[in-house]
């Protein structure tokens, strides 16, 4: 087995130093991924009540299981940010990261003396990445936002669910995952510009933004016909046909024929080899057109045999297809094992999986998923050893509730006892 000194090694942004001060979901996603490759991250957090993403449910004795997955492997620094010297604390941090990624709403940072300005002046190379709800510019950019709000406000949740039901925002953090990943992009963006330009530089990511780039096609076909997208269920609205479907033992399947060529091997695969040639279905500006009758065509053939035979047929003639998957599902999924899944350890969770990395890169075989930090578990290590604080300065500093910290992950499964 490889060792960790190699695996950071071969890391493409080893080397590279995060401060966190996000909290919740989007900004704490793009920590993540930062980290996935090989970035040193240090989570800032309330030295009392921590990231508020440790309280959300669902839990698993005591620890947030979302807050577990966006946040094992990097180090948590306890700092009151609404105190002068803690803000002082955060400053000296900045002056040799590499990146800042924060989550607060527009100009709060800079009424606290710590907006790119103000520390860029000190590392003219640093890199500020700022999520926020409607972004650093425009009318709204003083409004709050959390992710519910970016469903609703970029068309998302009008154009998903049925026609005869309301608009409806899906039930996990959508947009604010979207939007980590694309403040990560941004941010290692900036990181090559800099190596490039030799400057560091701002990136602004709005909640809304990323997810509104994914819907462009209601937008563009707005203004260019006038027609306003519906919302469609399971249909694409693009092509047909397409669908979420039950089998015969209860089991649901997706087909997704988005093309001519594997329409008509779904007509092949379903033994209607005449649907080929008949003028209703024939391309699939016809099969749109006649949409609900060749629907009711696959629900049929499908509702007729098992999951697995339907899915065994569609794979042997190379029709897109797939089972709709279950938690359960996807930990019993081989594929998914050696590829997807890793392990959370050393946490009060117990044994558990999470995905890892969303992508894969040669040579860089990811990282290890080991622990997730207690609040301030890594206050000392930090100021102390990195900033070079005094015993007792974090003493007085702690006492005074400006920091906290200690050597008792509490988090830890091996010392929750």
């Amino acid at each position: 087995m490889e060792s960790r000194e190699s695996v950071t090694a071969a890391a493409p942004l080893a080397g590279v130093r995060v401060i966190e001060l996000g909290s919740m979901y989007a900004a704490p996603t793009a920590g993540r991924m930062l980290r996935d490759f090989g970035a040193d991250v240090v989570k800032v957090e309330d030295p009392v009540h921590g990231d508020f993403a440790r309280h959300w449910q669902p839990a698993h004795n005591g620890l947030g299981i979302g807050f577990a997955r966006l946040n094992s492997g990097k180090r948590s620094v306890g700092v009151d940010l609404r105190r002068a010297e803690g803000r002082e604390i955060v400053r000296q941090l900045t002056r040799d990261a590499d990146v800042v990624i924060e989550n607060f709403r527009p100009g709060r940072l800079e009424s606290w003396g710590l907006g790119y300005e103000e520390l860029s002046r000190e590392n003219p190379g640093l890199v500020m990445t700022r999520v926020s709800g409607f972004g650093q510019t425009g009318p709204y950019r003083e409004r709050p936002g959390f992710g519910t709000v970016a469903e609703t406000a970029s068309g998302y949740a009008f154009l998903n669910g049925w026609p005869h039901t309301p608009p409806t925002a899906p039930p996990f953090g959508f947009a604010d995952s979207i939007a980590g990943i694309s403040a990560a992009f941004g941010t290692t963006m900036a990181l090559y510009r800099r190596a490039v330009r030799g400057t560091g530089s701002e990136v602004d990511v709005a909640l809304y933004e990323p997810l509104m780039f994914i819907l462009g096609d209601a937008v563009l076909n707005y203004t260019a016909t006038g027609e306003i997208m519906q919302r469609h269920g399971n249909a694409s609205g693009a092509a047909s046909p397409r669908g979420i479907y039950r089998a015969a033992d209860g089991g649901w399947l997706s087909i997704a024929a988005s093309n001519q060529t594997i329409a008509m091997r779904l007509f092949d695969a379903m033994e209607r080899p005449e649907l080929k040639t008949d003028e209703r279905y024939a391309t699939n500006t016809a099969r749109m057109a006649n949409n609900d009758s060749l629907q009711e065509i696959v629900i049929a053939w499908v509702a007729s045999r098992p999951r697995a035979e339907v899915l065994a047929v569609l794979e042997a003639h190379e029709v897109v297809a797939a089972p709709v998957n279950d938690s359960r599902d996807i930990t019993q999924d081989a594929h998914f094992a050696e590829r997807t899944l890793v392990d959370l350890a050393n946490t009060v969770l117990g044994k558990a999986l999470t995905p890892g990395p969303i992508l894969h890169m040669k040579d860089y075989p990811g990282p290890a998923y080991d622990g997730v930090p207690a609040i301030g578990e890594h206050t000392y290590a930090v100021l102390g050893g990195e900033l070079k604080l005094s015993e007792e300065a974090l003493a007085r500093l702690t006492e005074d509730g400006v920091v906290s910290g200690g050597s008792a992950p509490a988090d830890r499964s091996d010392r929750s006892s």
